[in-house]
């Protein structure tokens, strides 16, 4: 079978309109498996598979099967929206049991070294109703996160009628980018919120790390 090397996720409405998408089909990839043929043909995490090898993503389950069922070793067209334009790449088939003897599937993490900042405080994001703290020893320890995790900040308090906290995002979720844009402090977060209000949108597009999953979440801004 088949093996292309990424997570996907499906392309809900909120998601389409904070990408600037006109519909909801394609898959949207949440991680790209290090090593992996998505990875060497150079897709990444926010990318939607529009077409695979000339064939429409309708929805994101349509995916896997169509990956599955082609030749090992074929290089095929993938179309993906990216950053509001429309790209074409690449990618060369690999075997889904070679990798699962490899132990590549499980690796869903791209972990970056140590990052070196400046202590910050928790701050209250008012826009989204929750607090954000950097990353430390003691809440990677308290909310059980991966010690591989050295990017993103960590939410330690949401209101719970927020829209966020409907989207599913919990305290102990590492944030780690708003609208494909890496997140290393508190600063990084705040300054891409105010960029975002700037622009009067409506939303924005982040990355979160909930128990070592990651997937793309629409939330609705507030004032």
């Amino acid at each position: 079978r088949g093996w292309l090397g990424v997570r996907i996720q499906d392309v809900t409405q909120d998601i389409a309109d904070t990408l600037g998408l006109k519909s909801t089909q394609g898959a949207l990839v949440a991680s790209v498996t290090p090593k992996g043929p998505a990875a060497a043909a150079g897709l990444k995490a926010g990318d939607v598979i529009l077409d695979f090898d000339g064939k429409g993503v309708d929805a994101m389950r349509r995916l896997p099967r169509i990956v599955a069922d082609t030749e090992i070793g074929k290089v095929v067209p993938v179309k993906v929206w990216r950053q509001g334009n429309t790209l074409e790449i690449k990618a060369t088939i690999g075997q889904l049991e070679k990798a699962e003897e490899n132990g590549l599937l499980a690796d869903n993490e791209n972990p970056q070294g140590p990052q070196k900042t400046e202590p910050q405080t928790p701050q209250k994001m008012s826009s989204l109703q929750l607090t954000v703290s950097p990353l430390s020893a003691q809440l990677k320890q308290r909310f059980g996160i991966q010690q591989s995790v050295n990017s993103g900040v960590v939410v330690i308090q949401i209101a719970n009628n927020s829209d966020a906290a409907t989207k599913g995002i919990r305290p102990g979720d590492v944030i780690m980018e708003i609208n494909q844009r890496t997140i290393k402090t508190v600063d990084d977060f705040n300054g891409a919120l105010e960029t975002a209000k700037a622009d009067k949108k409506p939303s924005v597009l982040l990355l979160v790390n909930s128990e070592g999953n990651l997937r793309f979440v629409a939330v609705k801004l507030g004032k």
